[in-house]
């Protein structure tokens, strides 16, 4: 086992000890002495860097990490410029502080404070108009509820812990869905069960949320943002634009082909540059014997096409 595993092991046991550090402390590890780290929005967006993987913490823990404007700002400059880095891969969003994030912070709605509802760019709630090309987990403890479990939603796939709590808290105060809520809980669950939870306003917990398919993965308590890392990594393995033109493909399908030609011809025009482009490589790496019985170490072993007979 690895330095980099046997670490991740050890923050998966102590996940819920290390808390609001856990992310913190895996990057000041020997093995990441290169990481890059910042703070933005005041200090209430964390971001650190390495391998190939964002971390971008919501850390406002004294709010249960709601946003307020500059929150909302900074989380939506840190998606762009993990967008635009051709370095980092894959990203993952939590929260500092045992919860992943509670809504849009009231206050500010009780004071008056404009709330930006431009058509693209920055929601309330920060990137949730924001179309990133790379994929991007959720790691979820906590509440996720009201615009946090808009969020959610918004990124690709959410490694949720068992005691996780998610909702439409906002039902109680009158405060909408603006944050795509609206739009990707349908999608991801079905209209039915949707408006089951949009219209009551009610909780649903991490194991019903699986069921449902708003979690993709269920872990143990204190380790929802080790096992996103984890998962992050894996992503990393794989041949990368054909990864992305398959995301970018079943998006498409979802909420923009207006037929069912349509999005297939899309799939087709998406998808046909990238045999020539990584297929090709890919299928001598089999014929060589790489990847197959279902392994995934595609870009640790050698490549056949260019190994000395």
């Amino acid at each position: 086992m690895s330095a980099l595993q046997n670490s991740m092991r050890t923050m998966f046991v102590h996940g819920r000890r290390l808390g609001s550090a856990w992310p913190r402390l895996i990057l000041k590890a020997p093995y990441c002495s290169e990481a890059n780290k910042m703070m933005t929005g005041e200090g209430t967006v964390k971001v650190e860097q390495h391998e190939g993987v964002t971390l971008i913490g919501i850390n406002r823990p004294e709010k249960r990490n709601c946003v307020n404007t500059p929150t909302a700002e900074a989380l939506l400059k840190a998606f762009q410029e993990f967008d635009a880095d051709e370095s980092s891969k894959v990203a993952v969003l939590y929260g500092v502080g045992g919860n992943f994030c509670a809504g849009y912070d009231l206050k500010e709605v009780a004071e008056d404070v404009p709330v930006s509802l431009g058509p693209y760019g920055r929601g309330p709630m920060g990137p949730s108009r924001f179309e990133t090309r790379k994929p991007v987990i959720a790691a979820v403890e906590g509440f996720a509820v009201a615009g946090g479990l808009e969020l959610a939603l918004w990124c690709d796939l959410r490694v949720v812990e068992e005691t996780a709590v998610m909702g439409v808290y906002c039902r109680r105060f009158g405060v909408p869905l603006i944050d795509g809520g609206t739009v990707r809980l349908p999608a991801i669950v079905g209209v039915g069960r949707a408006l089951d939870l949009i219209l009551t306003g009610r909780a649903i917990k991490a194991k019903e949320a699986l069921e449902w398919g708003i979690a993709s993965r269920l872990v143990a308590c204190g380790t929802a943002i080790g096992q996103a890392v984890k998962l992050a990594q894996e992503l990393l393995k794989f041949p990368q634009e054909c990864m992305l033109a398959d995301r970018t493909s079943v998006y498409n399908a979802v909420f923009s082909a207006k037929s069912l030609q349509e999005a297939l011809q899309f799939e087709h025009e998406n998808g046909c540059p990238v045999i020539l482009k990584e297929s090709v490589q890919g299928a001598k790496k089999f014929i060589g014997g790489v990847g197959r019985h279902g392994k995934f170490n595609l870009h640790t072993q050698p490549d056949p096409a260019k190994s000395k007979l």
